[in-house]
């Protein structure tokens, strides 16, 4: 994340922030902190453009998304350069964090939100199901603040802002000040894309600005950062009677079972405490294994931590903290952790051969449970591993935290790892790797965006107006209502795609006047299937193309 100093400006102007580069420390920009006035102007604009916006079909939302994911594929270089310029990450991890789960994500939503939108029909109880019939439609919610933080400043703008903009939303984006031009991608596309002016807007600023976002009226906040600012957030959103998204912090526990595949449970450990050089709300900052493979694991861990690349430029595997105030946060953890005991196998300092906010890959032993690096969110490239006695021990020193985000289990035993997991209070749990989620939602840091996410979060729940059209029932030439046989003796022509049971209707038709040439009676009806029925009675329906005849079946 880059470095953000004031300018100075003449009295009364809006305040201005100098971007530095958190690799060499050389300037690489400024932007204009929009104060509560800019806000408001910028919401006027989007109520206005927003009407028009949601009245498109889905359809045409849809467009656009797929247009801007376009560009998106089209200008990935670039994209990678800004942000790697911006926070100091390797050229591979910008574009699987920022490219690749951006496109992810924009995909996933633009082929589900037509389905995810649709009206639906719920059952009513008692007797309310003889009277009544309930429908529910979406409708957006109107303008949605999108408050974007630095650690993924790319995706985890689009995400949201997608998603809003599918529900037929109008979007008020404001990026981390620290990371301004990464964030400012998301509205460069959108505004390349063709989306409408006024649809998304675009917020450039600090704290002050993100508070009078939330202070101006908006319908809806989806913020992503901190635990202390998201809980200004909550409350201010409680004040207005509006909703929020909240994706906060994680202090994420990793528990190394004692018949665990070693070297992918390392392999892992690497992964989730050093991607984003530890900058990552799901990444692994405890980790608690087993004492019979403990040794064996810690110098696996060791091992592969010491081969790890830190550089400045080319092809590297850790990269810069993005912010000096996170670098402090880092450096007091693990000072304080040393000083009270804990041992550093690997790093515990800050990198000596470069100008830039460079940590140290980290890995410490040896540390207690009331240590602040334990309790704490590090969010920085800092591995503590713990001994424990047993599985038991290891699950009740996960959940000696207050988060609850995510967490991960390293076992051969796929039962054991589901019991496991639902004994973590974590609102997620992998199992052997980062891709296989398990394990129920019990103390989430706030509302998450994942798997069961929608669209639709940010829509109204509204009930069918009277008069308003049904909607169709027929998709890709099925229907949804059965054919009965009269109706489809008459309408053959016009209607020459029947369902299962106006199909099943016919092929009995056929199968009696096969069976009065053969001088038998009609089988009986209501005996399951057409092919059952005249199998019981020696017959079997003719196939595609004959000419129907008595053609004995297989025995039974």
């Amino acid at each position: 994340m880059a470095i953000v100093t004031a300018i100075d400006v003449p009295p009364g102007a809006r305040r201005k922030l100098a971007i530095a580069s958190p690799v060499t420390r050389e300037k690489i920009g400024e932007i204009e902190v929009q104060n509560a006035s800019d806000v408001r102007a910028a919401l006027e604009r989007a109520r206005k453009a927003q009407p028009a916006w949601a009245a498109l079909p889905v359809e045409e939302r849809v467009r656009i998304v797929r247009r801007a994911l376009g560009i998106l594929i089209e200008k990935q270089d670039r994209i990678v350069e800004v942000v790697v310029r911006e926070s100091g990450k390797p050229a591979a991890e910008a574009r699987m964090m920022e490219v690749f789960a951006a496109c992810d994500a924009m995909t996933y939503w633009s082929r589900r939100a037509p389905k995810l939108l649709r009206s639906e029909k719920v059952s009513l109880h008692g007797l309310l199901r003889l009277t009544k019939k309930l429908e529910i439609a979406y409708k957006p919610l109107g303008v949605v603040g999108v408050i974007s933080p630095w650690n993924g400043p790319v995706i985890l703008s689009l995400n949201p802002t997608v998603q809003a903009l599918l529900a037929g939303n109008a979007v008020l984006l404001k990026p981390s000040e620290v990371t301004p031009f990464s964030g400012r991608i998301a509205a460069d596309l959108f505004r390349e894309a063709g989306l409408p002016e006024g649809v998304l807007e675009l917020l450039t600023g600090d704290g002050e600005t993100g508070a009078a976002l939330c202070a101006v009226g908006v319908d809806k906040i989806s913020f992503t950062g901190s635990v202390a600012t998201g809980r200004r957030v909550a409350v201010a959103c409680a004040e207005r009677l509006i909703p929020c998204t909240l994706e906060l912090g994680g202090k994420d526990p990793m528990i190394v079972c004692a018949d665990a595949d070693l070297d992918a449970a390392a392999g892992g450990a690497i992964a989730g405490g050093f991607l984003n050089a530890g900058q990552f709300c799901c990444g692994t900052e405890r980790v608690y294994v087993v004492s019979e493979v403990a040794d064996a694991f810690i110098d696996k861990v060791v091992a592969r931590t010491r081969a790890l690349r830190q550089e400045t430029a080319g092809e590297f595997d850790v990269g810069a903290i993005f912010w000096p105030r996170q670098l402090e946060i880092v450096e007091r953890q693990v000072d304080d952790a040393v000083a009270a005991g804990a041992r550093v196998l690997v790093g515990g300092r800050r990198n000596p051969r470069f100008a830039g906010l460079y940590y140290e890959p980290t890995v410490l032993v040896d540390v207690r449970s009331d240590m602040a690096l334990m309790l704490d969110e590090t969010f920085g490239p800092v591995l503590p591993i713990v001994r424990v006695r047993d599985v038991g021990e290891a699950i009740a020193r996960a959940n000696e935290t207050s988060y609850g985000l995510g967490a991960n289990v390293w076992t051969r035993d796929a039962r054991t790892a589901g019991e496991i997991a639902r004994r973590i209070d974590s609102g997620s749990v992998c199992i052997n790797d980062l891709r296989r989620a398990r394990g129920p939602v019990r103390r989430p840091q706030g509302e998450r965006r994942g798997a069961r996410a929608r669209p639709r979060r940010t829509a109204r729940l509204l009930p069918r107006p009277a008069g308003h059209p049904r909607p169709p029932r027929r998709q890709a030439g099925r229907h949804a209502l059965p054919v009965h046989r009269k109706a489809r003796r008459g309408n053959e022509e016009a209607d020459p795609l029947p369902l299962r049971n106006a199909a099943r209707s016919v092929a009995v038709d056929q199968a009696d006047r096969i069976r009065s040439a053969c001088g038998r009676s009609p089988a009986p009806r209501g005996r399951g299937r057409p092919a059952r029925a005249m199998r019981a009675r020696g017959f079997a329906p003719p196939r595609s193309g004959r000419t129907p005849g008595c053609s004995p079946s297989r025995p039974r």
